[in-house]
């Protein structure tokens, strides 16, 4: 692994991340989870990103998920498994990203580069170490979809989320809890509007996290990162990157600009169309 496979990771995960998040943002997916019997926005989210867990309680949920608060996640699981099955919810989460992706991006599926860009996920996919990646392990257990696009959603979906459980793994070891680091984004880029009611934190929660964060000295009196706050931020940032770097060393030359030639195009629209900027993901425009 190189420091240009930690770049390409990031750079990849912005595309990757952007065409994930249709299964949250889209008419098209929330018909489809409706259709299982996931009525509301948060019951279909985490029924959706915790399917293929199995039918796993909340505090599994909350240890992977990690940035929710244990009681927003509590009012969903594990009663949502009365409802859906977590089959019937992968299924239905599968037609609903295709979905969404041929009504906003009907392109992609004519592209004749397609099954050159599958080809090319498939060995990311079958790249990545499972160690210490649950939702990752989990995603990159399913079955293959037979959907062309819907492999798209289902390669990207995994490998957002073993970036995802690498940057649970850097803030576990850095002493960060879930909502310490939503406190230590918002010091950075004011998102606590978004970020608070979409996380299930209180207020309550919220001060405390910032008493413990300044006293570790990483926040400022009026809130801002101090320079420990922006150097451990940073560093957070950077491990998530090589972190996630492994399945990138496989790239063979010219590969990355296939996947960004594609899929860039693909998260643009999206994000200008369905998927909000700015986001609770903290995503930043493709």
């Amino acid at each position: 692994m190189s420091a240009d496979d930690a770049v390409a990771a990031r750079s990849l995960w912005v595309s990757l991340e952007t065409v994930h998040d249709v299964t949250y943002f889209t008419p098209q997916a929330r018909v489809a989870h409706e259709a299982v019997g996931l009525r509301g926005f948060w019951r279909g989210y985490v029924a959706m990103r915790s399917a293929p867990l199995g039918a796993v309680g909340a505090a599994t949920v909350t240890a992977v998920f990690h940035n929710f608060a244990p009681s927003f996640l509590a009012r969903s699981l594990p009663a949502v498994w009365e409802v859906v099955s977590p089959a019937a919810a992968l299924a239905a989460r599968a037609e609903g990203a295709a979905a969404a992706l041929d009504a906003y991006v009907p392109w992609l599926r004519a592209d004749s580069r397609l099954p050159e860009v599958l080809d090319v996920l498939h060995r990311l996919v079958s790249a990545v170490s499972w160690a210490g990646r649950p939702l990752a392990a989990a995603n990159g257990g399913l079955d293959r979809p037979e959907d062309p696009v819907a492999v798209v959603w289902q390669a990207a979906t995994t490998l957002r989320e073993h970036r995802g459980d690498g940057h649970v793994a850097v803030l576990v070891a850095e002493g960060i809890d879930g909502v310490e680091a939503h406190v230590l984004r918002d010091a950075a880029d004011g998102s606590r509007s978004l970020t608070l009611p979409n996380r299930g934190w209180t207020d309550a929660a919220w001060a405390e996290a910032a008493g413990r964060l300044a006293a570790r000295g990483l926040l400022a009196p009026a809130g801002g990162l101090t320079t420990e706050g922006a150097a451990l931020r940073e560093h957070i940032e950077r491990r998530t990157d090589e972190l996630a770097a492994g399945p990138y060393a496989t790239l063979r030359p010219g590969e990355q600009a296939l996947l960004e030639e594609v899929l860039r195009p693909a998260a643009r629209t999206l994000a200008g169309a369905v998927v909000p900027l700015p986001n609770p993901v903290g995503a930043p425009a493709p």
